[in-house]
């Protein structure tokens, strides 16, 4: 019975350290001072309505499910009209996900850390503006 505790114990150390560390960034990088609205969602969680101001950024960190299933929707408006938008899945598993609203679309460049690895994807166009 105690080693089958000590490996309980072990185990949801290893565990815990798998499901932590996940979040999404939006940067408001567009021009004129134009502000973006941003509104996100799981199956379990909803982050916004919030008007980000230009240059200004939403960040929040999460636990992502054992399972490795938590995904993130998120829709992104372009003001002051909110004529332009986009809606794109935003996380997907782990690391922080950088996203950054731009007049021609939206970037991506995931930040990544493991126990091998540290590091981050290269920013890239991932959405334009609908």
């Amino acid at each position: 019975m105690k080693n089958l505790t000590i490996f309980m114990f072990v185990f949801s150390l290893c565990m815990l350290g798998h499901v932590s560390g996940a979040g999404i960034r939006i940067v408001n990088e567009l021009k004129s001072k134009k502000t973006l609205w941003m509104r996100c969602y799981s199956k379990d969680d909803v982050l916004g309505p919030t008007v980000i101001p230009n240059g200004g950024q939403f960040t929040d960190y999460f636990f992502h499910n054992l399972f490795g299933t938590t995904r993130f929707m998120c829709t992104l408006k372009q003001g002051p009209g909110f004529s332009h938008s986009v809606s794109f899945r935003a996380f997907k598993n782990s690391g922080l996900w950088d996203w950054r609203a731009r007049e021609d679309g939206i970037y991506l460049r995931r930040i990544y850390k493991t126990k091998f690895d540290d590091g981050a994807d290269n920013l890239h166009k991932e959405q334009n503006w609908i």
